[in-house]
């Protein structure tokens, strides 16, 4: 959809530049949201159309939608960030798109051609620019997603459906900010199985991870580190972000993609900073026993998890029913802290982006 296709409608009474500062001086994460938000629809006869940049508001819902009963729904989330230059920087949004419409295609859900979702995220990321915090910890954290509007209780995919971009200014995922996490591993609940949802990103897969990441945090931890549905052995991933192990001869060991866990854009960005920092990248099982005995031993001297959320985050201790043990000392590994320097470094533009991966959104001058 062509940029002058888009209906402009700007919020006539948008945040005062007071009221947006003390926002931005402690944003949170995904607590205020910017003035304005992109909608467009999708029908049989016409496709994704009417697309349209208008002012924050609520939707109004028949009590028969579809995404309420069946929730036939996908997402997806990227950040914009303010350079040192003040330009407005985009860290890989085509792979956002793309993992958008495989995620719709799973939930039977008609994917968003990508120079759409691209459209609509530089129309948003214009309008609200001066939403993007100006510090390194901060971004604007885009949420795109699409759901069933036809209203309709036969269970079958529906017939309508409607896409919106919204847009929060966050500071820090993990209240603290970058310290090692405590994670607890679940035996009671699974995310994923074969030929399930777990390699869509929709929001089934997290209303199914919130029971045991309340257990988590009954047991004093800050995620879930999920195991295979099957034999409850392999470790795949936590309840919102991919996992990562360093060994003590330069492996960098992640679960592989194999229809059980999200793509993540960041994790993909990570094992390609990993091999160009001479890390031996394995995509490979890994079980949580092996990882408690390598962790014993001092084989294991780092994990982290990453996602766009929270970039990349180390893990201190895990905890289980079982007992509980330490990574390395327990703090922020180097070969961690260097690749979480890197990749933050390329999406605020520091280090020049030898992969084609920033996309500069240009902003028109006043």
């Amino acid at each position: 959809m062509p940029q002058n296709n888009f209906t402009i409608s700007l919020n006539d009474k948008p945040a005062s530049a007071t009221d947006r500062a003390a926002i931005l001086a402690n944003p949170g994460f995904g607590a205020k949201f910017t003035d304005h938000m992109v909608t467009m629809k999708w029908t049989p006869d016409a496709g994704w159309h009417a697309g349209r940049l208008d002012p924050y508001r609520p939707f109004q819902l028949d009590p028969a939608t579809a995404v309420l009963h069946y929730a036939q729904a996908v997402f997806e989330g990227l950040k914009a960030y303010r350079s040192k230059e003040n330009k407005i920087l985009l860290f890989r949004p085509e792979d956002n798109a793309n993992r958008m419409a495989k995620s719709a295609q799973r939930l039977v859900i008609p994917p968003l051609p990508v120079e759409f979702f691209i459209e609509a995220i530089e129309q948003l990321v214009r309008a609200d620019h001066q939403w993007i915090p100006s510090t390194n910890a901060g971004s604007l954290y885009l949420r795109p997603f699409i759901f069933a509007s036809e209203a309709m209780l036969t269970v079958r995919p529906a017939r309508e459906f409607t896409f919106c971009l919204i847009a929060s200014p966050v500071g820090d995922y993990f209240a603290g900010g970058q310290r090692p996490l405590k994670l607890w591993v679940s035996i009671d609940y699974v995310r994923a199985s074969r030929g399930g949802t777990g390699a869509a990103k929709c929001p089934g897969n997290y209303a199914s991870s919130l029971a045991a990441q309340a257990q988590s945090v009954q047991n004093g931890c800050d995620q879930t580190v999920f195991l295979d549905a099957i034999e409850q052995k392999w470790i795949e991933e936590l309840g919102g972000m991919n996992v990562c192990f360093i060994t003590k001869d330069k492996k960098l060991i992640t679960p592989p993609i194999s229809g059980t866990i999200l793509d993540g854009v960041t994790r993909k960005s990570i094992l390609t900073l990993a091999a160009e920092q001479g890390l031996q990248v394995e995509e490979v099982p890994y079980a949580y026993e092996q990882w408690r005995r390598d962790a014993e031993t001092g084989h294991v001297t780092e994990a982290f998890a990453c996602g766009t959320a929270a970039v990349i985050v180390s893990i201190g201790t895990v905890l289980s029913a079982t007992g509980e043990f330490t990574i390395g000392n327990g703090g922020i590994g180097p070969i961690t802290a260097k690749l979480r320097e890197r990749l933050v470094n390329i999406q605020l533009g520091i280090e020049p982006d030898n992969h084609g991966w920033v996309r500069q959104v240009a902003i028109p001058s006043v």
